[in-house]
């Protein structure tokens, strides 16, 4: 059975009022087309869930969320990323602000199906006293008390990773595959893009995979969109774009958004958004970041 969509039929599973999560790591392998997508869509009222970057910037400045479950929104080499900053101290969003371990129990419990898992993650920090979200239980077996971290459940999961087959078998080649796994397995519906589609007998080569870190039954739907992490990394074919960045993160102070989104996203294709940024050829040559 083929899941290949287009970013369009794929994104227009997401309606007004769903919880998102959207996979990567800051600025690094972000479904930034699929995003871009969204954009250019109607959707609104979105609480979205992720170690988040341009994505949750760019969703906050459109006005389509209500509430951001985070553990950073960071730029990396920008270390607060420009438009969630914004949104953040205008109060014009909801936040639950976590711990980046407490936010991967949270989508284990929701993987597991079940509503919460204890944690010493967050005791006698702000993050407990500045959370309504947030309970302390006491422990049955002793006299500790715990976070009782809930589950984040999905309703959907934007990922975007280097291979995928049509059938949804997915593969991560970058050195780490973050926490992608359990945002899959925490939605109910997951939409990954993808630098390639490839035969399903691409997985039985050699230690390929290895590389494939959940079942195919948890993919809803696959997009094959090459660059489609841009401005964000998707190494080992490309880094991030830092002049980019550079230029969006310019853009909160001078033109705002609605400029920055008239130059690349509104109105535009995907093919289009990329040409303006030099093509897909200029992207598959960004230098990987080296720490």
């Amino acid at each position: 059975m083929s899941k290949v969509l287009s970013a369009q039929e794929a994104v227009a599973q997401i309606k007004d009022g769903m919880t998102i999560g959207i996979g990567g790591w800051g600025p690094r392998r972000k479904p930034m087309a699929l995003i871009r997508e969204l954009l250019r869509s109607d959707v609104k009222d979105l609480t979205v869930v992720s170690y988040g970057g341009a994505d949750v910037g760019m969703l906050c400045a459109a006005g389509k969320v209500k509430k951001v479950v985070f553990a950073f929104v960071s730029l990396d080499f920008i270390p607060l990323e420009p438009y969630f900053r914004k949104a953040r101290q205008t109060g014009s969003i909801e936040v639950m602000e976590i711990d980046e371990g407490m936010m991967l129990l949270g989508l284990r419990a929701a993987a597991w199906n079940v509503p919460y898992i204890p944690t010493a993650l967050g005791l006698g920090t702000d993050v407990i006293k500045h959370s309504d979200d947030l309970k302390v239980i006491d422990s049955p077996y002793d006299d500790k008390e715990w976070v009782a971290m809930p589950a984040l459940k999905l309703d959907v999961s934007l990922i975007h990773v280097n291979r995928a087959d049509k059938r949804g078998v997915c593969q991560i080649t970058s050195p780490d595959h973050y926490m992608d796994d359990w945002f899959a397995r925490a939605a109910e519906t997951t939409i990954v893009s993808c630098e390639e589609i490839v035969e399903s007998d691409f997985f039985t080569q050699g230690d390929e995979a290895r590389s494939v870190y959940w079942e195919r039954c948890q993919t809803t739907s696959v997009v094959e969109i090459a660059g489609g992490a841009h401005p964000s990394s998707c190494a080992p074919s490309y880094g991030f774009d830092v002049p980019h960045f550079k230029e969006y993160n310019g853009s909160a102070k001078e033109g705002g958004f609605a400029a920055y989104a008239e130059k690349y996203v509104s109105g535009k294709s995907e093919e289009e958004y990329q040409q303006s940024v030099g093509g897909l050829d200029a992207i598959q040559k960004l230098p990987l970041p080296v720490y």
